[in-house]
């Protein structure tokens, strides 16, 4: 197949670097600009990006001259890594002129008219690109990092048993501040109690996304959700504490089932960026572990573990999520990915 132009907006951040990372090579899609703000524009990407990923800049992607943030880019597909200081304004003028904007920002993740995806969970959510406004493009977003990975353990319990309450607290990694991040005074010997906006995405996120989609609207979930997040020392991965409260009781035994046997619609499963296996329930008492579990997967797939009896809700337990990938950058692409399987980048 001829590959799809794509421009990544916000290259040189973290979350653009992740995206060139993981959309170099793809098979369905090929890297044309890259853009950044004006202090970057003009330079190569290899002279304004200070290089943060796994494997070495690619001497093509470092060749190519980084542009301003203006529509006026080639492509089909905007990868939006921008801050969500600059985010809103930017993507609805990319997708006014024809782009399909696949967003890591939130600044339209809870628009009635913008699907917030997890193809493994809401793909029919997509038929709400049908009725934006933005003229000849679309829209679509992924969750907060630490939403994604939450979402993938609850929709399985939530299509067996039901859910009434939903408590989460968080351990989160570095990667999730961005560079420089946190400052290493801050952070060294310390856990921080507090990521500006965090609970309040965690808490309202899921619910669009486990959301029904019916009559050509989405119809938010009604669980109870109460989150609180810490940033801790972990370069990558976030690891999260769960307690939920079923509507229908079930053994502990029924739970890992459906975990173990959770997976993604038919078109879903065979994108290129979908892991075998969307979630995957560990009987070892000391896992997940960000060390050991964050790359099962290629980074895409959410770890389960230490499911126990709650005394205050039903039952408690602990996942890990990559977040760069999972939750930003590689969700993303997923997201593309279904866009292109059903149509909605054909001219």
């Amino acid at each position: 197949m001829k590959k799809i132009p794509v421009v990544i907006l916000g290259a040189t951040g973290s979350v653009g670097q992740k995206f060139v990372e993981l959309l170099h090579e793809h098979p369905w899609f090929e890297i044309v600009a890259l853009t950044a703000s004006e202090r970057s524009a003009g330079k190569t990407y290899g002279e304004a990006v200070r290089w943060m990923g796994d494997m070495a800049l690619p001497p093509d992607i470092a060749a190519m001259t980084i542009s301003p943030t203006r529509p006026d880019v080639p492509g089909r597909v905007a990868f939006s890594g921008l801050d969500a200081a600059v985010a809103g304004e930017a993507e609805t003028a990319f997708a006014r002129v024809g782009f399909a904007v696949v967003s890591n920002a939130k600044n339209h993740r809870m628009e009635t008219d913008v699907p917030l995806l997890v193809p493994e969970i809401n793909a029919g959510h997509l038929e709400l690109v049908k009725k934006q406004a933005f003229g000849k493009g679309c829209i679509v977003t992924n969750p907060n990092c630490s939403t994604v990975g939450l979402v993938m353990a609850l929709k399985p319990l939530q299509d067996a048993f039901g859910l009434q309450a939903v408590q989460v607290v968080t351990m989160q990694a570095l990667s999730g501040a961005g560079y420089p991040g946190v400052p290493s005074m801050d952070i060294v010997d310390n856990v921080l109690p507090f990521i500006s906006g965090e609970e309040e995405k965690m808490q309202s996120e899921p619910l669009k996304i486990l959301g029904t989609f019916k009559n050509g609207a989405v119809e938010n979930e009604t669980i109870a959700i109460s989150a609180q997040c810490n940033r801790v020392a972990v370069r990558n991965a976030h690891l999260e504490s769960v307690s939920v409260k079923l509507k229908n009781k079930a053994p502990a035994a029924e739970l890992i089932r459906v975990w173990q046997s959770f997976t993604a619609g038919s078109d879903v499963r065979n994108l290129p960026s979908a892991p075998e296996k969307p979630v995957v329930y560990f009987e070892a008492p000391d896992a997940p572990q960000p060390q050991r579990q964050r790359m099962l997967g290629k980074g895409m797939t959410v770890s389960i573990g230490r499911l126990k009896a709650c005394p205050v809700l039903d039952y408690r337990f602990v996942l890990l999520v990559h977040n760069t990938i999972r939750g930003a950058a590689g969700g993303a692409i997923l997201n593309a990915e279904l866009l292109y399987r059903r149509g909605f980048l054909d001219d």
